[in-house]
């Protein structure tokens, strides 16, 4: 089969390698679609990455191609999801349903792994997944449902975690109108009352959010948050979303919150800030709660593909040929794709 590699730091190929062999209690998906997400340009330009010849994609759907023998509840043709956290299903964390923080998987300072960055992932023609990892998807069409495993689960559980300041009244400003705050964006509106503010610093993308039904839409410039803070009476933001995460924007975050707000950072760009134990607030407001998440929980991903279904949230895709996976990437690192990229093998 076909499958895109990173075969050393910094170099990518499309190869043929064998197709994976599944145990018993895994699946064979044949793959439909592959979304394409700023984490794996990460792994691409990482300046050492321990995985050599790994196939990339942890966005991914498919259909069922063969069962182990021990596997049950699924037939052939089945049109499913892979589920994004590799957890181990058995520790504490995991049985209180928050297996993004799995004790045996992740510890205290790591993470589950996930498909695409450590086991084999999805940008090939067939993926072996262990059968508790899969949703099904029903009617929904696998080749753009990839997504729904990263830009919409991850929006998700930061936004199922800061549910507390999403009240009718409220105002969010989500800033990125990328792969997930397109989508981040969407289940605001699907499934709260607050104004939402959308910041981006492509006019293209805030057009996405228009169509998206954002309350109103800022162009990224030094005045952002000084039009953010007079939309609010000078108050601020009761959540912000920042799904990019690098300086700019972790500054402009910190600079439109509102007190006892909550303040989410769910890109990975690498920005950061001083917090202080001090009687001081030039940082932040007093009560604003701070957090970052990995991923999401299964009853998260359930609550995405639900609102899929019934037609709440669309995933914006960019299609491209698994032969494409290249040119992808580099779109991705221009910033020219509309929503997500998706690799059709």
């Amino acid at each position: 089969m076909r499958a895109l590699q990173i075969v050393s730091a910094g170099v990518l190929e499309v190869r043929d390698v064998p197709v994976p062999e599944i145990g018993p209690d895994e699946v064979l998906v044949k793959v439909a679609g592959a979304g394409l997400c700023h984490s794996d340009v990460h792994v691409r330009h990482a300046p050492e990455w321990p995985v050599p010849n790994m196939t990339l994609g942890h966005e991914t759907a498919g259909h069922v191609a063969s069962l182990g023998n021990d596997v049950t509840g699924l037939s052939e043709g089945d049109a499913v999801l892979v589920y994004l956290v590799w957890a181990c299903g058995v520790c504490r964390p995991c049985i209180e349903g928050r297996d993004n923080v799995c004790v045996n998987t992740g510890g205290r300072y790591g993470m589950p792994p996930c498909p695409g960055l450590g086991p084999d992932g999805g940008m090939a023609e067939y993926i072996a997944v262990k059968a508790r990892y899969l949703e099904p998807l029903g009617d929904l069409d696998p080749i753009t449902a990839g997504p729904l495993a990263d830009a919409g689960l991850t929006p998700m559980h930061a936004i199922n975690g800061a549910r507390h300041r999403l009240t009718p009244g409220s105002t969010v400003a989500v800033i990125g109108v990328g792969g997930l705050g397109h989508m981040g964006l969407q289940i605001l509106k699907a499934t709260t009352g607050t104004r939402v503010i959308a910041i981006d610093s492509s006019e293209q993308k805030l057009e996405i959010a228009r169509e998206h039904g954002a309350d109103e839409t800022f162009l990224s410039d030094g005045d952002t948050a000084a039009k953010v803070l007079a939309l609010t009476g000078e108050y601020g933001a009761d959540a912000v979303f920042d799904f990019v995460g690098v300086q700019p924007t972790v500054d402009l975050a910190t600079k439109i919150i509102a007190p006892d707000g909550a303040l989410r950072f769910v890109g990975l760009g690498e920005g950061s800030f001083t917090y202080a134990a001090d009687a001081l607030t030039t940082t932040l407001p007093w009560g604003v709660d701070v957090r970052r998440s990995y991923g999401g929980t299964r009853s998260d991903q359930r609550q995405v593909i639900e609102l899929a279904k019934l037609g709440k949230i669309t995933v914006e895709t960019q299609q491209y040929s698994l032969e494409e996976g290249i040119q992808a990437f580099d779109d991705l690192e221009a910033g020219t794709v509309r929503g997500r990229a998706i690799l059709v093998p």
